[in-house]
């Protein structure tokens, strides 16, 4: 009897063992080792499943993407090493990242340039295929492009004047040379940071005061650290994802056009869902307590506010970007707003 108690409960672990590994799919042929900040359990994250299966379906398994989530292989400047290093083949990138290996595409996300969405998607669908040419002669493959949103600023106390603004800690992500030339402007000293260390130094008060997207805010709880959001956006901030030609060559040509026929609907879903995410976390920020700091359009303040982005952009000629590709995304610009005089700002009411 005793043997025949063991027999059924062997069968049954074997049964088991056997559904288990019948579920688990089959390792693809090429694994593409990605990182990102989205965070896990996210929309974001529901999206890059999605597409990682229809790629392995229509390759019929011969490429697969795995996606480490909410910062695990740390920030951008992290994965972008990890990659040169080989123990990661791509990731998704704001324009941060981007910027460190084709400092052109940040003319993309000029500070107080753009007044909405659709301003952003005209210009940019503009630059794309340049910035694509860019990635490829250093090495990489843009898998699709997607955003952030529009950032904000957020603080502690009302910052409603430059000597105010003067006065406060600001957070600089790491070598950002385009947030640099921005505070240098301005006159500020900025605490340059990575990402992954901002929540912590918000709670130590090493920073407090730092941008993001009303969503990043509620995603990552900065918000919980500040009392206060901006009335006018900074800038918006473009994302994509990359990956190295030393993996892409081991994909077969066929199974290639099948990526980048596929990806480009999942990254534009990315955006409609980045566009809701931060539309929804406003009323999340306003519920928890944070104040909206209204800026007068009419006052000297916000008259030096753009005096120094043009000033920034302009000195920022020869070291991230050519005068002609500035020259044509204000082209591109001036284009759009000509075609549709009832452009306006995207605030925070």
């Amino acid at each position: 009897m005793k043997f025949f108690r063991l027999f059924i409960v062997s069968c049954f672990i074997l049964l088991f063992f056997c559904v288990t590994v019948q579920a688990r799919p089959p390792k693809p042929r090429v694994m593409v080792k990605i990182a990102t900040l989205a965070p896990r359990g996210s929309e974001i994250m529901k999206n890059m499943e999605a597409m990682d299966r229809e790629i392995r379906k229509k390759t019929g398994n011969e490429v697969g993407f795995k996606v480490f989530y909410g910062g695990v292989q740390g920030d951008e400047n992290d994965v972008l090493r990890k990659m040169r290093m080989g123990q990661l083949n791509g990731g998704a990138f704001t324009g941060h990242g981007l910027g460190q290996l084709v400092p052109q595409v940040r003319v993309m996300e000029l500070p107080y340039l753009f007044w909405n969405y659709d301003e952003v998607d005209y210009v940019r669908s503009h630059l794309y295929k340049e910035m694509e040419k860019l990635f490829d002669k250093k090495g990489y493959v843009v898998i699709g492009w997607d955003e952030v949103g529009f950032i904000y600023n957020f603080s502690k106390i009302p910052i409603t004047s430059i000597k105010i603004a003067r006065s406060q800690k600001w957070w600089m992500w790491e070598g950002d040379a385009l947030s640099r030339a921005m505070f240098h402007e301005f006159g500020i000293t900025p605490v340059e940071l990575s990402f992954t260390d901002v929540m912590t130094s918000l709670s130590t008060r090493l920073v407090d005061s730092a941008s993001i997207t009303p969503y990043g805010a509620v995603a990552f709880r900065w918000y919980t650290r500040f009392n206060y959001i901006s009335e006018y956006p900074t800038t918006n901030v473009v994302a994509a994802t990359i990956v190295s030609k030393r993996i892409w060559k081991k994909i077969s040509p066929k199974s290639q056009d099948i990526i980048l026929k596929v990806a480009p609907a999942y990254f534009k879903q990315l955006s409609s869902l980045a566009r809701r995410q931060n539309y929804e976390s406003v009323a999340v920020l306003k519920k928890s307590g944070i104040k909206v700091v209204p800026f007068d359009e009419k006052s000297n303040e916000l008259s030096f506010v753009f005096k120094a982005a043009k000033n920034a952009r302009e000195k920022l000629v020869g070291e991230l970007y050519s005068q002609k590709l500035l020259d044509q995304t204000l082209a591109l610009l001036a284009e759009y707003r000509k075609a549709h005089p009832e452009s306006h700002v995207i605030k925070i009411e």
